[in-house]
């Protein structure tokens, strides 16, 4: 049962991602319900052939209408922004650049949209890294792609109801991490997710905790001395300043602990020092968003899930969650808390 108390409808651009992965049948799979459409007029950017294959494929009762202009929606329908490609054949689960060809299109129509005013909101369906890498697209992920468009400085913040995870790197190499990690790079961070917390969360006065770089976060200087060097300066200078930010904590036993749950954000290090408890403790229902941005995108918190492909078995929770985070910053932000 959805409970929001903003009635408004809002315009929600929706991706394609890989059409040989979930994506498509999580979109037709949620707006097969009416209630959805109480608070989104949502446009898909697609080939429409391909949504109706696959809604036949799955026997999905989605009602579908073409458009020519993602400014002029029919309310109580998905919405099909019609992508031209040549007439070409997809298989489920199958690593095709083909299919990475149309998720570009897709997301390139998405992005165009959301930068002209003709959506309010983003929600991209996930693309596969691999089949989507070309010429124009030479990023590592979604992230990395709408900071290149749009102002701001991006930040990949995991979300669920009960666990907010930002990181610090994201997509690079181990061996790059302690290289890029200084005391700048993590001020300005901290900063980013105080921010978001305030403004896209309605967080006031938030309690933050940041992980340590090293294992037991360095032992005092015995196991690395970055955590002395720079992670605790920093925390230093934010206490001095009254802000809410603790730690470096050590990342084994943190979550563990539950730790977690007396703090409104975690900021990691790196990717699976924050990812993996994320994913652990919340897959299913946690929120991809890209924070510090002039627009709002969200996605969920899995991949293109080729394995299940096709099967009619992938659960759509996590994709709900990215709908109702997405429109949930957008009020925020229209309305901010007093």
């Amino acid at each position: 049962m959805i409970k929001n108390k903003h009635i408004k409808k809002i315009k929600v651009g929706l991706s394609l991602g890989d059409p040989n992965g979930v994506g498509l049948e999580l979109i037709l799979s949620i707006f097969q319900h009416k209630q959805y459409f109480k608070f989104f007029i949502p446009v898909l950017f697609a080939p429409i052939k391909i949504v109706q294959e696959q809604k036949k494929h799955f026997d999905f009762k989605t009602k579908l209408i073409k458009v020519t202009d993602s400014q002029l929606l029919i309310p109580g329908k998905l919405n099909v922004f019609d992508i031209k490609t040549k007439d070409i054949k997809l298989k489920f689960g199958e690593y095709s650049e083909k299919s990475g060809a149309i998720a570009l299109l897709s997301l390139e129509a998405s992005n165009d949209a959301i930068k002209k005013g003709k959506v309010d909101i983003l929600v991209t369906a996930p693309i596969n890294k691999k089949t989507i890498h070309s010429k124009k697209f030479h990023f590592k992920g979604h992230t990395d792609y709408f900071s290149n468009s749009f102002s701001g400085e991006s930040l990949m913040f995991m979300v669920s109801k009960d666990l907010k995870i930002a990181l610090i790197t994201d997509h690079i190499s181990i061996k790059e991490v302690s290289a890029i990690f200084s005391k700048k790079l993590l001020t300005k961070k901290i900063k980013q997710v105080l921010n978001s917390l305030k403004n896209d969360f309605g967080i006031k006065n938030a309690k933050l905790a940041i992980l340590g770089l090293n294992p037991h976060s360095g032992e005092n200087g015995l196991i690395g001395t970055e955590d002395e060097l720079i992670t605790k300066p920093v925390i230093r200078n934010y206490n001095n300043q009254e802000e809410l930010v603790s730690g470096p904590f050590s990342a084994d036993s943190f979550f563990g602990s539950e730790n977690y749950k007396k703090f409104d954000a975690v900021l990691a290090i790196y990717h699976d020092q924050g990812l993996i408890p994320f994913k652990t403790l919340t897959f299913g229902k946690g929120v991809n968003y890209t924070a510090g941005l002039e627009i709002i995108r969200t996605s969920p918190d899995h991949g293109s899930a080729f394995d299940i492909a096709g099967k009619g078995i992938a659960s759509s929770s996590s994709f709900e969650s990215a709908l109702m985070i997405g429109r949930e910053i957008f009020n925020l932000r229209k309305h901010p808390k007093s």
